[in-house]
């Protein structure tokens, strides 16, 4: 059936090819039948000639016509084309230089067919025009369905093959795909592998009035990629959401779920979110790569003095250990190669969390759940009934979780959890102001750390960096001092998506409460005092172990400035 009814009937007049009454018939034929179809029609009932209709398209878009009877399609032409593909837009390949494709079709109208093939193939795609008949026959003698019929049983899959596997038990589709869904299937999944690929921490489809926009954060750094044709934007987002398990009829609100599925042999979790915008539905998917994740604390970035330091503090038999900083600076992380470290078989370790982000081996991990009261500080009160050695809590958010907490290091336990503050000593303002006494967080907090996370140098296209006039007078380099350091800066290749980094690397202020500090708490002394006491008794500061960093050729000048500005202000 031709796309673009109104505008080829146009085209049909203007010829002189068909009528305004015969158009008319043939549309309340086409109504009868159940049908939009009304050029079917009219060839159907021989008011105009089929191959002339083709004729006048070919000469309207400026295609060649082929017959597909007697063309013999090398092997390696069909084999640049899926099987699945070729049979559901009725194309059939007809010759391939490597980097474009040509295809036969009956229909040149539909252009948004040929965007969506360029997008799932990544590559020019062109078109000529062949009788639909010729297409069909050639789809039996090149796709046969026994091939793709035995192609679907194997479901070994890895990373390179573009294919997905969903683990969760409403994907059944993903292992019996029909015609109508299997392509968004293999579109979403190939987002997804896409996105694992390039080593992104999220995904991001973000409907723009005229386009479907797809970023991936790669480094903490968003993206672009190229994304599906905008009227494809309904069928990625209910696919989305059907992988997720939400409820792809209410639009007008937030949802959350969450997505199980391996590629190749790598088990990962998605974090889907969903949030209603002005041109759509707005989706982000944080990809979780069990895998992935380091709980070797030295491979985390710290320096032989801190990692002595940090060693010592969870080692403690109690008392409060913090981890500060905003979102994504790697502060969940930090806290499992913790517990990991910690973890034997003499100790129990209980664990509140929202969400559970990786399930640790040993460690008895709780889920928050508003729905049932399950909430930080109520799971908190009924994980001590359990006698458990080490808690961590996920996050303290108010002053009726931070009460319980410094209660349970004040009886014993050894407590881990996280904050929200920009500084090291700012944990400590943060507590009172929830309302904790100030006695009480200077009895009990033992450590509080801040941490931020560096975007490292690509080592394959790493070269040296003389520092820029900016450089030097924001982080007060003296010549004497660049006179024997020198620094790197990446200047961009394959290896890093030309962006000169590659991976990051965590940088820490680790803020100690010692005698002297906790006489400060005590006497409710201020942020701004408690951070200048600490400087000047040796803390290190997030810019001085990001500069060290730099001075390693680990990271650039650059970077210690982006990540460390705020806080040195």
């Amino acid at each position: 059936m031709i796309k673009d009814q109104e505008f080829v009937l146009k085209l049909l007049r203007e010829y002189k090819m068909a009528d305004a009454e015969q158009i008319s018939a043939a549309h309340d034929a086409a109504i009868d039948a159940g049908s939009t179809d009304v050029i079917g029609e009219l060839v159907k009932n021989n008011i105009i000639d089929y191959d002339e209709l083709l004729g006048m398209l070919a000469q309207q878009y400026g295609m060649e016509i082929v017959s597909l009877e007697d063309y013999e399609i090398p092997e390696e032409v069909i084999g640049a084309l899926r099987a699945d593909y070729a049979r559901y837009y009725q194309v059939v390949p007809v010759s391939n230089d490597g980097s474009w494709l040509t295809v036969a079709m009956e229909d040149p109208t539909d252009v948004e067919k040929l965007d969506t093939l360029r997008y799932l193939l990544g590559s020019d795609v062109d078109a000529v025009i062949a009788p639909l008949a010729q297409i069909l026959d050639a789809l039996e003698k090149y796709y046969p369905e026994e091939v793709e019929a035995s192609g679907s049983q194997n479901k070994e899959v890895d990373i390179d093959s573009a294919e997905l596997i969903i683990e969760n038990d409403m994907d059944a589709d993903a292992g019996n795909e029909d015609d109508d869904t299997a392509p968004i299937i293999r579109l979403v999944s190939k987002i997804i592998i896409d996105a694992y690929k390039m080593r992104a921490s999220d995904i991001h489809l973000e409907p723009m009035e005229k386009r479907y926009r797809v970023r991936y954060r790669i480094d903490g750094a968003l993206r672009e990629v190229d994304g599906p044709p905008k009227y494809l934007q309904a069928n990625f987002t209910s696919r989305m959401k059907i992988m997720a398990h939400l409820d792809i009829t209410e639009k007008r609100i937030p949802q959350d779920g969450r997505i199980q599925l391996s590629v190749g042999e790598k088990d990962i979790d998605l974090r889907v979110s969903s949030i209603p915008t002005i041109f759509g539905e707005s989706i982000v998917m944080r990809i979780l790569d069990k895998s992935s994740i380091q709980l070797d604390i030295p491979k985390l970035g710290f320096y032989a003095d801190d990692l002595e330091m940090v060693t010592k503090i969870i080692n403690y038999p109690d008392g409060i250990f913090l981890v500060t900083g905003p979102t994504g600076s790697g502060k969940t992380t930090s806290l499992y190669a913790f517990l990991n470290t910690i973890n034997t078989t003499a100790r129990k370790l209980i664990t509140v969390e929202d969400p559970i982000e990786y399930q640790l081996p040993g460690i008895n991990q709780v889920q928050v759940d508003r729905h049932v009261d399950m909430t930080f500080a109520a799971a908190l009160r009924s994980m001590l009934r359990q006698a458990p050695n080490i808690i961590m809590v996920g996050e303290i958010r108010d002053l009726e979780t931070a009460e319980i907490a410094i209660n349970a290091a004040l009886t014993g336990h050894l407590v881990f959890s996280t904050l929200h503050t920009n500084d090291a000593p700012g944990a400590v303002a943060r507590l009172v102001d929830m309302g904790v006494k100030p006695f009480l967080v200077a009895t009990a907090l033992r450590a509080a750390m801040a941490q931020r996370l560096l975007r490292r140098v690509c080592k394959e296209c790493a070269e040296e960096h003389i520092p820029t006039a900016a450089e030097k007078r924001i982080l007060g380099l003296t010549d004497e001092y660049l006179a024997n350091h020198k620094f790197y800066k990446g200047k961009g290749c394959r290896h890093c998506g030309y962006t000169g980094y590659k991976g990051r690397v965590g940088i820490y202020e680790i803020f100690l409460i010692t005698e002297e500090i906790a006489r400060l708490i005590f006497a409710n002394e201020t942020s701004g005092t408690l951070r200048s006491f600490a400087r000047r008794n040796g803390m290190r500061s997030l810019r001085d172990d990001a500069i060290r960093k730099a001075e390693a050729g680990i990271s650039t000048l650059e970077e210690v400035i982006f990540v460390t500005l705020r806080d040195e202000n």
